[in-house]
């Protein structure tokens, strides 16, 4: 398997805009809600690792790379509440979106990769 997905593209800026997200979305909060480092944290965390995952794919795609980004996806969606920063509606929702987006796009990349290559005529 060694063909690009445009859907990785996407998602290494879905992981760039997470990680810097957290300084975006700052100025958009009410100055009364207090988001925690580990938010914080985690939000570079799993930016930094979509955005290199999706570089990795795009110079040699494997499976491994469109299910790692499948799960920290996924983690996305949960981690407010896990963590507990569900008190920031703007983070909740930038999490769950974003989250949910890399999951659609990791996963597209995955079906399409597993589809036969069609012998050029």
């Amino acid at each position: 398997m060694d063909k690009q997905h445009w859907q990785d593209w996407v998602n290494g800026f879905l992981g760039l805009w997470i990680f810097i997200s957290p300084w975006a979305l700052q100025h958009t909060m009410p100055s009364n809600v207090v988001v925690g480092d580990l938010a914080m944290w985690n939000l570079w965390t799993v930016g930094v690792f979509v955005l290199v995952v999706a570089a990795f794919a795009l110079v040699v795609y494997q499976a491994w790379e469109e299910w790692t980004n499948l799960v920290l996806g996924a983690w996305l969606l949960i981690s407010p509440w896990l963590l507990g920063f569900s008190a920031s509606t703007a983070l909740v929702w930038n999490a769950v979106i974003i989250g949910a987006l890399i999951v659609i796009f990791a996963a597209w990349a995955l079906m399409e990769g597993q589809k036969p290559q069609q012998a050029a005529h």
